[in-house]
């Protein structure tokens, strides 16, 4: 398994035969090295988002027709995507599975919000936010999407048993490094956590260590954009 970080709360994830492309921003993106994009996408098979925020699913139309792949979400944005835009998309709703040759994403509950920008209009509303449990290779990712800390953590934690953890940590529109650290101590037995969410712009908190310190029994990986972590 390969978990690549694209930087905010993007990630590419090699798992089982599959090419998973994680709320995949690009286009605006600072943290992001635009000459790596192609490396980035490279024989994707999916494209996962959590919610319609522009940070993490403004990019999602023109790269799902680029690479002709299909896009997971919950199933109100999958409607909008695939009536309004010709998309290819899979939706489905928290609790539901998917099962992507050996890997299995099941959608779970996040207390943030979802829509989408219409050009200086209204804001539309896309369904409801989500975070992932990815099953495949003998591991469970968890990815958190945006979230505060829920209750909902601690089934989530029991049932699912992940062992990894992609968790947004940078305040302000999402848990903190304290947040995070407080949630995978309460209600999960996490072996890795890769953070995310942080440091793409001022007003985040812009350093994983209070998070590292927290945590001193989790491999908590803080890598590059770029960089691979291998599982």
């Amino acid at each position: 398994m390969k978990i690549i970080w694209l930087g905010h709360s993007s990630f590419r994830i090699e798992i089982g035969g599959q090419v998973l492309l994680v709320d995949p921003w690009f286009d605006g993106n600072p943290a992001f090295p635009a000459a790596r994009r192609e490396e980035a996408v490279k024989e994707a098979t999916h494209i996962l988002i959590t919610h319609g925020h522009g940070d993490h699913a403004s990019g999602t139309v023109g790269l799902a027709k680029e690479l002709g792949i299909p896009v997971l979400c919950i199933h109100e944005l999958s409607e909008i995507w695939s009536a309004g835009e010709g998309l290819e998309t899979m939706g489905f709703g928290k609790g539901g599975t998917l099962t992507l040759g050996d890997v299995k994403v099941t959608m779970v509950n996040a207390v943030h919000s979802s829509s989408l920008d219409s050009q200086g209009l209204p804001l539309l509303l896309a369904g409801s936010e989500a975070g992932f449990m990815i099953k495949g290779e003998g591991h469970v990712i968890y990815v958190s999407g945006d979230t505060d800390i829920t209750a909902d953590m601690d089934w989530m934690g029991d049932y699912h048993k992940p062992d990894i953890g992609i968790l947004c940590c940078g305040g302000h529109y999402t848990m903190d490094m304290a947040g995070a650290a407080y949630a995978a101590k309460r209600y999960f037995n996490f072996k890795t956590i890769i953070p995310c969410h942080y440091k793409t712009f001022p007003i985040l908190e812009q350093s994983a260590q209070p998070l590292v310190d927290a945590l001193p029994d989790v491999d908590v990986k803080t890598p590059e954009v770029m960089e691979v972590i291998e599982i």
